[in-house]
């Protein structure tokens, strides 16, 4: 399929051609739904913590006599039912990581172009580059694109100028194509890649 190719002062560079088995399928809500799953539960940092009954302070001395109290039998102020206790069976630091496969994770990948491509949520453009790391005249310029939540992915390596007058723009993100998962994609409203990053991509998920 082809696709028009713009520059960043919304000018015309000609068109693309865009391989089917990448930017062409039918997308998938089930595939993608487990590929943000899979990415939110690597993200979780798994680092919640409670105290259990052989961590709280207290003293190992039995707190009353056995018989004769009319009450429970009890022999630590460290069982759960009592206040300041331990906590039975709480959240221990562990990992929220899960499996996919490379094949699922590539499938993904390519879902996730495919439904921007369906909804005409995604552009191509020449390049992204600057002369000069201006966030004001890139923001001038996203604006006279309409682009507002968008997410830019370049090729190998992202133009430093370009990467630094972004950096200040908060609905604006910039990957290398290394760097493009299906969360960022689907986040954004736009996904705006360059051809180099049409490229790479095409290599990586073929």
């Amino acid at each position: 399929m082809k696709l028009d190719v713009i520059n960043l002062d919304a000018g015309s560079e000609g068109s693309i051609e865009l391989d089917d088995t990448i930017f062409g399928l039918e997308p998938r809500a089930d595939i993608l739904h487990r590929m943000v799953r899979w990415q939110r539960a690597r993200a979780q940092q798994g680092t919640h913590s409670v105290k259990g009954r052989s961590e709280v302070s207290y003293s190992t001395k039995k707190i009353y006599r056995q018989k004769g109290t009319g009450g429970a039998r009890h022999g630590s102020r460290k069982a759960p039912i009592f206040r300041k206790g331990g906590v039975y069976k709480g959240p221990t630091p562990r990992s929220h990581e899960h499996d996919l496969t490379k094949k699922f994770r590539k499938l993904g990948l390519r879902h996730a172009l495919s439904a921007k491509m369906t909804a005409g949520e995604l552009v191509v453009i020449e390049s992204a580059k600057m002369s000069e790391a201006k966030t004001a005249e890139l923001s001038k310029r996203l604006s006279k694109l309409g682009w507002k939540r968008a997410l830019i992915i370049d090729g190998a390596d992202v133009d430093a100028n370009f990467a630094r007058a972004a950096r200040n723009i908060e609905t604006l993100d910039v990957l290398p194509s290394v760097g493009a998962n299906v969360y960022d994609i689907l986040k954004k409203d736009t996904l705006v890649l360059t051809k180099a990053a049409v490229e790479a991509l095409e290599a990586r998920l073929k």
